[in-house]
């Protein structure tokens, strides 16, 4: 069981691994379109074979991975050792692609070899039970975006952080380049008067992308309310924020000219900026799961992360509804509402 049960992680300040130098990692799962398994494990090990990347049907990694010098690969003191996928074939090209040395017939198997966990998938309604075996075993764990994408998932995750559970979730946006350059010029805009974003693929799977790469634009914790008036292939979401400014994140099935490009509008000027290293964003992203990892401080608050799962679902249950308001406040509400009823559903495993 959880030895930080009640003490939230927001307040831990120790290492969550025994030796923080040496940092046993498992990788567990793959789903369709997502090729995270590969990417992440190679920037973690430092150890790259091309071929099976290819194979997997992942060009688009190579493309980048062949373009870093190989200083650049690895994060010393972790290594991904473990790995699992829903096809045992993926599984071994995963493991060949990154040098890692076990491949486990089921994920729970790797508790008591590893020191953490790493979910790189990223079908939100999933989430909960691939974290749950190893939330209760004590292990912590980081799971890719977006952390879950209903209520009743952001209420069980609502109820580990409050045990003192140790995950962290987020989008590789957060750790932009691009972006980063794109907060330092807002005084050049004048008041923030409208921020539009675009983004490609599914408001389930990628609205968390749009909504990361804006996020730092606005103060934490002001959204207000969200609209969407789009439909399941082409989402038009406009948010509200307390400070008055108006954020509008379209996110399309086939909206790949427009794949991560913000702009920013104000009094004074326009400021944009689009997405474009993926190698610097996820290899920023692990190093802050690795030293959360040996620090015990997160990187995100559970309250950041709470907000944006909360715009998230907001966003579905508007377009589920025809377009109607939703307020933020009253999905947090229901989630901190005493007592509700823990999220089980049939296992993932084939």
């Amino acid at each position: 069981m959880n030895s930080r049960k009640n003490k939230p992680c927001d307040t831990l300040r120790t290492a969550l691994v025994a030796n923080p130098d040496h940092i046993r990692l498992a990788m567990l799962g793959m789903v369709d379109a997502n090729g995270h398994p590969f990417s992440w494990s190679v920037i973690i090990n430092g150890k790259y074979h091309a071929e099976p990347v290819v194979e997997g049907g992942y060009k688009v990694i190579t493309d980048y991975l062949d373009r870093q010098p190989p200083t650049a690969l690895g994060i010393p003191g972790a290594e991904v050792t473990h790995a699992w996928c829903e096809d045992p074939v993926f599984a071994k090209r995963v493991s060949a692609s990154a040098a890692i040395s076990h491949i486990v017939s089921k994920p729970e198997d790797v508790i008591g070899h590893v020191d953490a966990i790493i979910i790189p998938t990223d079908i939100g309604a999933e989430h909960v039970e691939r974290v749950r075996p190893f939330l209760e075993a004590g292990l912590p764990v980081f799971i890719d975006k977006p952390l879950t994408d209903n209520r009743a998932g952001l209420g069980q995750f609502e109820r580990w952080h409050k045990d003192g559970c140790a995950f962290m979730s987020t989008s590789c946006m957060r750790y932009s380049a691009e972006f980063e350059v794109l907060r330092t010029q807002l005084d050049q805009v004048g008041d923030v008067r409208a921020i539009v974003v675009t983004m490609a693929k599914s408001w389930e799977r990628y609205g968390i992308h749009a909504l990361e790469a804006v996020y730092g634009l606005l103060p934490a914790g002001g959204y207000q309310w969200v609209v969407n008036t789009g439909s399941r292939e082409a989402n038009v979401v406009h948010l509200k924020h307390s400070t008055g400014v108006d954020v509008i994140l379209i996110v399309a099935d086939d909206l790949y000219g427009g794949m991560g490009h913000v702009h920013v509008t104000g009094t004074r000027d326009t400021i944009r900026a689009s997405f474009s290293d993926s190698f610097t964003a996820f290899k920023r992203q692990l190093e802050a799961y690795i030293s959360y990892l040996r620090t015990g401080v997160s990187p995100v608050s559970w309250a950041q992360t709470r907000e944006q799962m909360a715009i998230l679902i907001a966003a579905i249950e508007s377009r589920e509804s025809g377009g109607s308001k939703v307020v933020i406040d009253s999905i947090l509400a229901d989630i901190e509402a005493p007592g509700p009823r823990d999220v089980t559903h049939n296992s993932i495993d084939p």
